[in-house]
């Protein structure tokens, strides 16, 4: 029987709901995870527990590119098209939470306007909170409650491109690189590392009077992850063209992407990857938790003020400063 939803569910709640498929309580459960209210940790992790069994049935898949490539638009094609071949959609999406007034844009769903009308669909935005690679911390939790609520593929939309993207890949199975067309300068402002990092490369917007020149940019992009990573006879394959204003292109990619997680499992090297995938979520939330905890330690906060301002004024080194801290927080 569904939650009281005039009261507060319990575990056994939400889990029934989500794995009964139950929109509403999925979107609740995943807040509960999300949420950062001490009484709600330990919620979440028995949560989280109950449901790991109906885990890791799913594609996962990270998008990223830089703002105006044109992410959201290719999510909103790709995933109807998934929807309308029998698939299950998920899209996590995450906001860039504002620096300065802690606020976020959320506005993912009014800009996949298809797929957000799709029973097929769940998209989820979620503020980013300042997390390293533009990846709210709960993602990777969000990710499992969606597989155990029976979405076949999820879709992490991140914030943009920087060195910290490597967060993005250790949470999904295959890493998608969406390029606008241009070259010269365009094509040097992508940095090495999230060349090296992508495993597919994609360049949309191959439509109108822009087409010729995303296809001499896919063969530039072709002929330089080759030199990146040498000894790599796939690695033009790699990159491909699509449209996500017309549609072109768009099942290519996702024959595309089967391919190369099929290829993976076949030779094991997807275990291999969630495996490690998880020692280092383990480590990244002992990292996280700790933190969390120096920052609530009543002596480091009567401390903190202080040395932040000896810091800002020249007066101690920020190693030294440092030093202090954890002196404080664990002291011998």
């Amino acid at each position: 029987m569904a939650a009281d939803r005039r009261r507060t569910p319990t575990v056994e709640d939400y889990a029934d709901g989500v794995l009964a498929g139950d929109r509403a309580m999925l979107g609740r459960a995943i807040t509960l995870i999300e949420s950062g209210k001490d009484e709600h940790a330990g919620p979440a992790q028995q949560l989280l527990q109950r449901l790991l069994p109906h885990t890791g049935k799913a594609h996962r898949i990270g998008i990223t590119g830089v703002p105006g490539v044109g992410k959201s638009t290719a999510i909103d094609q790709l995933g109807i098209n998934l929807v309308e071949q029998g698939h299950r959609v998920a899209v996590l999406a995450v906001d860039p939470t504002s620096t300065r007034s802690g606020g976020s844009i959320l506005g993912d769903k009014t800009r996949m306007e298809q797929l957000s009308r799709r029973p097929e669909a769940f998209i989820r935005p979620s503020p980013s909170g300042g997390t390293l690679g533009g990846v709210a911390r709960r993602t990777r939790e969000a990710l499992l409650v969606c597989e155990a609520a029976g979405f076949d593929v999820v879709l992490v939309e991140t914030v943009g491109v920087g060195q910290s993207e490597v967060a993005v890949a250790g949470m999904v199975d295959l890493f998608l690189l969406l390029l606008a067309p241009g070259g010269g300068d365009e094509l040097q402002g992508v940095k090495r590392g999230i060349v090296e990092l992508a495993d597919l490369l994609v360049v949309n917007k191959c439509d109108g009077a822009l087409a010729d020149l995303a296809r001499h940019t896919a063969a530039d992009y072709g002929h330089a992850l080759h030199m990146v990573r040498s000894g790599d006879d796939g690695a033009i394959d790699r990159v491909r063209t699509c449209s996500a204003l017309t549609g072109v292109g768009i099942d290519e990619l996702w024959n595309v992407v089967e391919d190369l997680v099929r290829a993976a499992r076949a030779s094991g090297e997807l275990d291999a990857r969630r495996t490690e995938q998880a020692r280092a979520w383990m480590w990244s939330e002992v990292t996280d938790t700790l933190f969390d905890d120096l920052r609530a330690d009543a002596a480091v906060r009567a401390r903190i003020d202080a040395l932040e301002h000896d810091v800002s004024h020249g007066r101690m080194s920020p190693a030294a400063a440092a030093r202090e801290v954890l002196a404080v927080f664990r002291p011998r």
